[in-house]
C-alpha cells in the first residue's frame, strides 16, 4: 500500500536511516529491486562498525595476534625481537578507518543511485521522515513503501557514583585512542571486552580485566572462556572474575582513575573502559508518532518489520532489532528486508517459511560469532546447554585441537578445543565451537553445515585437507563416530 505524498517531501520508495553496514545492504537489495532509496546518516557514512568497532579494533589486534603467533613458532620466534610499535598499529588503523572521512563510502553510495541526506532523521509519521541537517534546517522525505530502522546501537555504561568525573572509555575511545595508557581496567566479560584486553595489552599497557559473571565469554561453551582466560593471562593481564564495581573517582582531572570494587578493595590506573553492553540508538528517532515507545529494542516479525505498527511499512535491522548484535548478521536482515520490501512492491506474497526468501531463520538456528582475542574464539548455532534446554536429543563430541597435525604445525605447543553439537533425531549439526589460534576461518564451514543441516553421513564425505588446521573437522567427526 502507498501514501500519498505531502506537500514539500521528497518521495523516493524507500528511506533508510541509518547508513552504516547494515544500512547500506538494505540499500542494496532495494536498489536491486528496481526502487529509489533514500539514505539518512547522522554522522559518518559507514557506521559504527566501520569507524569504531569492528573495523579499527581488528585492525588494532591484528599486530598483536601476529607477533603471538610468530612467538609460537621455533624459528620464527628468534626473528621476534621487539614488541608492537603502537604508532605502526595506529597508522594502520587511521588507513583502514580512512581517516575518519567518509566520502568513499558516501560515493559509492550515491553510486548505486541513493540520495544521501545527511543529519538526524526522525519519523514524523507514516512513512514520514524529518531530516534535521548540520545547519539546523529541517529537510523532509517520505516514503512510498518502507522506512526501515537500521540506526544500531551504543555503549552502555552504568551510573555509578563517579562516572562523570572518572570520564571512563568506551568502545569508540578504546578504538580511536592515538595513545597507549601505562594501565587500563577493562570491565567487562563480553566480546568486547577481552578483544580490547588483548589489544592494549598487546600494544604495551597493563590490563586489567574485571568481569562481574564467574567467566568469560558466557553465551559461548563454558571450555571457551577458561581458554581466553588463560590465553590473556598468558600474555599478562590481571583476569578476575566475580568481581563488582561500586565506584569510581578521579579528582584531578589529569590524573590516574579508582575503581573501588565491591568489598573495599581498590584499584588505580590511568584509563578505564566500560564493554558492559549496548543501548539502542531510538532514543530520539520519533518512535512515538508511530505509536511506539522511544529508546527500546525493536520486536520484528520474520521478515523484519517492526510488530505494533499498522501497516507494515516500518522495518528495523541489525542492532536495534535485538536479534544478534554483529555487524554480518545485521547485514543477513537487511538483505531479507530488501528483498522482502521488493516483493511486497511488486505485489508478490511473502516467503516466511522456515529458511524462506523473507525470513531471518538464522537469527536463531545459525548465528556465527568470532572474537579476536588470543586464543580466537569462535562458534555458530546452539550450545550444548541450549540445545538441551530446547528438548534437543543430542551427542556431544569433544576434541583437542593440539592433536591435529596442522594446528600443532601451525603453531609449537597448539593448545585449543572443538565441540560439536548433533542432534540425534536429525542426524545434523546443531552448534559448533572453537578455540584456538587462527580457528576464526575455520568457522564458516561449520555455519554452512548447520544452516544446511547436512548430515552427519554426508559430512564423513567432506575430506579435509592436509595437513590443515580444518582437518580438525576429521577428529570431530571420528569421534563421533567411535
Amino acid at each position: 500500500m502507498e501514501t500519498t505524498p505531502h506537500d514539500n517531501a521528497d518521495v523516493h520508495d524507500v528511506i533508510v536511516v541509518g547508513a552504516g553496514p547494515v544500512g547500506q545492504t538494505v540499500l542494496e537489495r532495494a536498489r536491486a529491486a528496481g526502487l529509489s532509496v533514500a539514505l539518512v546518516e547522522r554522522e559518518l557514512v559507514g557506521g559504527e562498525c566501520s569507524y569504531w568497532a569492528c573495523i579499527p579494533s581488528k585492525a588494532l589486534l591484528r599486530p598483536v595476534v601476529a607477533v603471538a603467533d610468530a612467538r609460537r613458532v621455533e624459528g620464527a620466534s628468534a626473528a621476534v625481537t621487539g614488541t608492537v610499535d603502537p604508532r605502526g598499529a595506529f597508522a594502520r588503523r587511521d588507513r583502514v578507518v580512512a581517516d575518519w572521512n567518509d566520502s568513499g563510502q558516501a560515493d559509492n553510495m550515491t553510486a548505486l543511485g541513493a540520495t544521501l541526506v545527511r543529519g538526524h532523521g526522525r519519523l514524523v509519521g507514516e512513512r514520514r521522515v524529518a531530516v534535521e541537517g548540520p545547519d539546523g534546517a529541517q529537510h523532509m522525505v517520505e516514503a512510498r513503501h518502507a522506512v526501515v530502522v537500521c540506526t544500531g546501537s551504543g555503549a552502555f555504561i552504568p551510573d555509578l557514583p563517579g562516572i562523570e568525573e572518572a570520564r571512563p572509555w568506551n568502545n569508540r575511545r578504546a578504538t580511536d585512542s592515538e595513545q597507549v595508557p601505562g594501565s587500563l581496567v577493562v570491565i567487562g566479560g563480553g566480546g568486547v571486552a577481552v578483544e580490547m584486553a588483548s589489544a592494549w595489552q598487546g600494544l604495551g599497557a597493563r590490563v586489567t580485566l574485571l568481569a562481574r559473571g564467574s567467566a568469560l565469554l558466557s553465551r559461548m561453551e563454558p571450555f571457551v572462556g577458561e581458554e581466553v582466560a588463560h590465553g590473556l593471562a598468558e600474555s599478562g593481564v590481571d583476569v578476575r572474575t566475580n568481581t563488582d564495581v561500586v565506584s569510581l573517582s578521579r579528582p584531578d582531572p589529569d590524573g590516574p582513575v579508582t575503581v573501588r570494587l565491591a568489598g573495599g578493595a581498590e584499584l588505580e590506573a590511568d584509563e578505564v573502559l566500560f564493554a558492559t553492553g549496548r543501548t539502542p540508538h531510538t532514543d530520539d528517532i520519533g518512535l512515538d508518532t508511530v505509536g511506539l515507545a522511544p529508546g527500546t529494542w525493536l520486536d520484528i516479525d520474520d521478515a523484519c518489520r517492526v510488530r505494533g505498527v499498522d501497516g507494515g511499512w516500518l522495518y528495523a535491522a541489525g542492532d536495534v532489532n535485538h536479534h544478534a548484535l554483529l555487524t554480518h548478521q545485521g547485514k543477513y536482515q537487511a538483505r531479507i528486508a530488501g528483498e522482502a520490501i521488493g516483493a511486497l512492491a511488486r505485489g508478490e506474497s511473502l516467503d516466511t517459511a522456515v529458511w524462506g526468501a523473507h525470513a531471518t531463520t538464522a537469527d536463531f538456528q545459525a548465528v556465527p560469532q568470532v572474537f579476536f582475542c588470543d586464543p580466537e574464539a569462535a562458534s555458530v548455532g546452539l550450545t550444548a546447554a541450549e540445545a538441551e534446554r530446547a528438548g534437543h536429543r543430542t551427542k556431544v563430541v569433544d576434541v583437542d585441537m593440539g592433536a591435529v597435525p596442522g594446528a600443532y604445525l601451525y603453531a609449537d605447543g597448539y593448545r585449543g578445543r572443538a565441540r560439536m553439537v548433533v542432534d540425534l533425531d536429525g542426524h545434523h549439526l546443531l552448534g559448533v565451537t572453537f578455540v584456538g589460534p587462527g580457528v576464526a576461518e575455520l568457522l564458516h564451514s561449520a555455519t554452512v553445515a548447520v544452516a544446511g543441516g547436512i548430515t552427519m553421513d554426508r559430512l564423513w564425505h567432506a575430506v579435509p585437507c592436509f595437513p590443515t588446521i580444518s582437518e580438525v573437522w576429521l577428529h570431530l567427526m571420528k569421534a563421533y563416530r567411535d
